[in-house]
């Protein structure tokens, strides 16, 4: 059975969150290292993981139980127990996907791209996202 209220909630977020924020970070990265080589990739990739990557995720953690009803307070504690375990999961694909498309794939493609990427990517977060808190804080990924 479909829950509709949580297909609209992340339709909401990718649509009004991700997608404006993530078209910003390629503009700025692109205006910041206007050359199209494995260094400034790597360079765009590594600064993403630091800035944008731990910003977006605690956006969505945050935004998505907020959207939930749940409290503010209880909407923070989400982002503590869930953001350390799904950062280090990113650290693994992330600057991989993004050297990739910062040093090979057109400006005019690169968002259209890591869009796809975030696609599969937002599976990911939604089974992190129902994961019961005791299940993370206990290190427990797969049932």
């Amino acid at each position: 059975e479909i829950d509709w209220k949580k297909c609209w909630r992340f339709f909401f977020y990718g649509g009004f969150i991700v997608a404006p924020s993530l078209y910003c970070w390629i503009r700025v990265a692109s205006i910041m290292w206007p050359n199209q080589n494995l260094k400034s990739a790597v360079a765009k990739a590594l600064t993403e993981q630091i800035s944008y990557t731990p910003m977006a995720m605690t956006a969505f953690y945050f935004s998505m139980s907020l959207l939930e009803s749940k409290t503010v307070e209880e909407s923070l504690n989400e982002v503590r127990v869930k953001l350390f375990p799904t950062y280090k999961v990113a650290l693994c694909i992330w600057p991989f996907i993004q050297t990739f498309n910062f040093s090979v794939v057109p400006e005019k493609n690169r968002v259209p791209f890591v869009s796809m990427c975030s696609l599969l990517w937002t599976i990911f977060l939604a089974y992190m996202k129902q994961k019961e808190q005791k299940e993370l804080e206990a290190g427990i990924f797969v049932k």
